[in-house]
């Protein structure tokens, strides 16, 4: 079952996607070598409920931390823990908050100290990739056609996208019908309608698309060991085109990537 959201409930998860940017935001100030991720993991929760919210990845089919913290190869879902960030890592932050009976959904790729020129390269296309899918985010058009856009930019630059995880719909419940793939065929799938609201989340290879499950039952690494970039919004399918209500705009400007 799909959810079409009206003009008033688009406005709370509004509120919602404002928290969860506001707490990346928080979280870039702190994001530099020595920090452990765990620490990330404890401002985030102090910083969501103290304004409100309620972290809803912490408890969510058992998983036990308020974000997610995915460093280098690891791709998504990996739990905080005692990890110290190391110069030239890259640390994907994935945050989703309750608020007021909805939810909104982030997550962004930030780089530790200075990296190297090939995984400044993966999180700006990666970046980019999620921009060009939230722009077929229109009236009309079809699910495959922002899948579609995403996997033809990464492919075209070299990189490769994770298959077995995709976007969702959002609203009252985390994660809700339908699917987002990031990998597609133009004209296929679901037609955006008014009132959809979705996250878009690339999840994106430097080398080969292969994954696998850590011990942990949730981090997912790529097998080649490679690095991977993540980058998420909640969008919703508005009459004047795609509405992004969640924001990179609290990142601090050296780590915010070019448009």
């Amino acid at each position: 079952m799909i959810y079409y959201k009206t003009p008033d409930e688009i406005e709370a998860i509004r509120g919602a996607c404002l928290l969860v940017s506001r707490t990346l935001g928080m979280l870039a100030q702190h994001v530099r070598p020595g920090v452990r991720t765990e620490e990330l993991d404890r401002l985030a929760d102090d910083f969501i409920r103290s304004h409100g919210g309620r972290p809803a990845f912490r408890g969510y089919k058992g998983f036990p931390a308020s974000i997610c913290t995915s460093v280098n190869d690891a791709v998504v879902h990996g739990i905080p823990g005692n990890y110290a960030l190391q110069e030239g890592d890259i640390v994907s932050i994935d945050c989703g908050v309750e608020y007021q009976g909805f939810y909104g959904d982030s997550a962004y790729t930030f780089p530790v100290g200075t990296v190297t020129a090939e995984k400044r390269r993966l999180l700006t296309v990666t970046h980019q990739s999620l921009l060009l899918g939230i722009e077929q985010a229109r009236l009309g058009r079809r699910i495959g056609d922002i899948s579609h856009a995403i996997q033809h930019y990464v492919e075209k630059q070299g990189f490769s996208v994770v298959r077995e995880l995709v976007g969702h719909g959002i609203g009252r419940q985390l994660h809700e019908e339908p699917e987002v793939p990031n990998f597609g065929k133009r004209g296929n799938g679901l037609r955006l309608l008014p009132g959809l609201v979705i996250a878009i989340e690339p999840m994106i290879n430097a080398g080969r698309r292969e994954v696998y499950t850590d011990a942990d039952d949730w981090t997912v690494r790529t097998r080649d060991r490679q690095p991977s970039a993540h980058f998420e919004h909640t969008v919703a399918v508005g009459e004047q085109g795609p509405e992004v209500l969640t924001s990179f705009e609290f990142i601090t400007q050296d780590q915010l990537l070019p448009v």
